[in-house]
């Protein structure tokens, strides 16, 4: 598998499931994609969720119906608790050739990482569905490593346009740009004055 990040915007997700997982899956798309949910019933989590919900005995349900909510669908997803109907319709998808995510089961072709993110980045995670634990850790540590990673992507695009206009030297620009990275003065300043980390790193980097 190889990572990509995907437009889903106006994509059409299916979700067979309505517990506890298949919400977590359900909130990673709602208000992305267009996203239907079939369970025979759904946790309290999907109360908040911008999902189309179709109550279904999944156990019983015949592979043509299955086949029919799954019609234009970008990516659907499983998570029965019950790994053998998440098989039945992973093998159902295989044969349409559309993309598939098992939750408990065989696996699919398609992993759902663990993202973190803001306003100017996003960082997925994934152990391959082998520890979704370590994967949800790592976020978190680098959620509290990095709380002002935002702010120091803004920075370095101003500092990168600066750079171009007063240092013709690329190597000695992207020496300049890591050594920004490295100040921890910076990191610090950037958690409760974005300004004045500016202009200390003007002051100290593109005037020293």
């Amino acid at each position: 598998m190889i990572p990509l990040f995907v437009d889903c915007s106006n994509r059409r997700i299916v979700i067979f499931g309505g517990g506890a997982v298949a919400a977590r899956k359900a909130a990673y798309f709602s208000g992305k994609a267009h996203v239907t949910v079939a369970s025979r019933s759904f946790v309290p989590a999907f109360d908040d969720l911008a999902v189309t919900r179709v109550e279904l005995d999944l156990g019983t349900t015949s592979d043509l119906k299955l086949l029919a909510l799954t019609k234009d669908a970008f990516l659907v997803i499983a998570a029965v608790s019950d790994p053998a109907v998440n098989n039945r319709i992973g093998g159902l998808c295989k044969a349409k050739g559309i993309l598939f995510n098992n939750a408990d089961g065989e696996k699919g072709d398609v992993v759902l990482p663990a993202v973190t993110g803001g306003e100017h980045y996003t960082i997925a995670v994934s152990t391959h569905g082998a520890s979704p634990a370590v994967a949800r850790f790592v976020r978190e540590e680098l959620e509290d490593e990095f709380p002002a990673l935002d702010a120091m992507i803004v920075l370095q695009e101003k500092l990168r346009e600066a750079l171009k206009k007063s240092e013709p030297d690329q190597g000695r620009r992207n020496i300049i740009l890591r050594d920004v990275l490295d100040d921890h003065t910076v990191w610090e300043q950037l958690m409760t004055d974005e300004a004045a980390a500016w202009n200390d790193v003007q002051k100290r980097y593109l005037h020293g």
